[in-house]
């Protein structure tokens, strides 16, 4: 079969390479989509923390069913998508009902070998049925699925000012389900079309550019002077990690979705007066999977509109570097299979 290797930073090769046989516990997808994320081009960059080389990337994905061992309630054909974060499921964080931070995880596409080929064997236990949606709804499950599960682990109420800094893919979904909780959503990003596409395409009220030079005066106008009591990075950028302590409310949460790979710094004063809470989100669980698509099918979200380029298998090679140039336009671009 045709695979897609990210042999090193910046290099991209197609290497042909045998199908996959069946084994015990696990099932063998026929890909029929995979959706590019931040991951991915990080790991293209060679910014990507988690990240070994070579490697075949590709973990937000969908496909054909083609055989199985052990998936009860599954048959060959169904249209799937996948949990790709593979759990050793008897780990301290596994016992305690967390696989999504499992402490021996691999996270398919990042520590093993992801979707990039036209035939994938996972674990039987990370199939998640299609419910009836296409193939380009189901690879978006899985970048839905991390922006829902920092909302949830940050308890957002009705009625919170809830910031989100970043408005790609993730952070876009970190924004649909803080309007689904009921949150005035704030959206803050350096992209001035991303910021348009906020408030165009999924209704945000809000939106703060970030390079203003009055960041802190708008915020407490928005919030009638409280500031946000919910504040999402999901950019990976130190730099915003870092400025956005100064935005939080007093109580305030500040969710760490997004990922880098240096320290952080903030006043402990400052912090501590606030009695916040900054804590990291990381992955997300199964029943997150289950509500993106209880709300997909429920037309809650339309996230086909985040698709911004489509290339077919055979074109990812000569397109990806361009995906890393802001002047692209690039939101989602979504990879097709024959």
């Amino acid at each position: 079969m045709n695979t897609l290797v990210c042999a090193q930073p910046g290099n991209m090769e197609y290497l042909e390479r045998p199908d996959p046989a069946l084994t015990g516990g696990n099932a063998i997808i026929k890909i029929k989509r995979i959706g590019i994320c931040g991951t991915d081009l990080h790991a293209y960059e060679g910014t990507q923390p988690f990240f070994t080389y070579p490697r075949i990337l590709g973990h937000e994905l969908s496909g054909e069913l083609v055989d199985f061992d052990n998936a009860p309630g599954f048959q060959r054909g169904d249209m799937v998508t996948i949990i790709p974060y593979f759990n050793c499921g008897i780990c301290v964080a596994c016992r305690n009902g967390n696989p999504n931070y499992c402490v021996n995880i691999n996270v398919c596409g990042v520590y093993v070998d992801g979707g990039m080929v036209e035939y994938l064997s996972v674990p039987s236990y990370s199939l998640v049925h299609g419910y009836g949606l296409s193939y380009d709804e189901l690879a978006l499950v899985e970048p839905l699925a991390i922006g829902a599960h920092g909302i949830s682990k940050a308890k957002v109420a009705m009625g919170e000012n809830v910031l989100i800094v970043g408005a790609g893919p993730i952070g876009l979904g970190a924004m649909e389900f803080a309007r689904i909780a009921g949150a005035n959503v704030i959206a803050m990003d350096i992209n001035e079309s991303r910021l348009s596409f906020c408030k165009d395409k999924i209704k945000v009220e809000h939106i703060v550019a970030a390079r203003s030079t009055d960041i802190l005066q708008q915020l407490m106008g928005i919030t009638n002077g409280d500031m946000p009591t919910v504040i999402v990075d999901a950019t990976g950028s130190r730099t915003a990690i870092n400025n956005s302590f100064q935005y939080m409310a007093h109580g305030a949460k500040f969710v760490l979705i997004g990922l880098q790979n240096e320290d952080i710094s903030f006043s402990h004063p400052e912090f501590h007066k606030r009695e916040g809470t900054l804590m990291s989100s990381r992955n997300a669980l199964r029943q997150d999977f289950q509500h993106i698509i209880n709300s997909l099918k429920d037309g809650l979200i339309n996230p086909l509109t985040y698709i911004t380029h489509r290339v077919n298998f055979d074109e990812v090679k000569s397109s990806f570097e361009g995906w890393l140039k802001p002047e692209t336009g690039v939101i989602k671009a979504m990879v097709s299979f024959p």
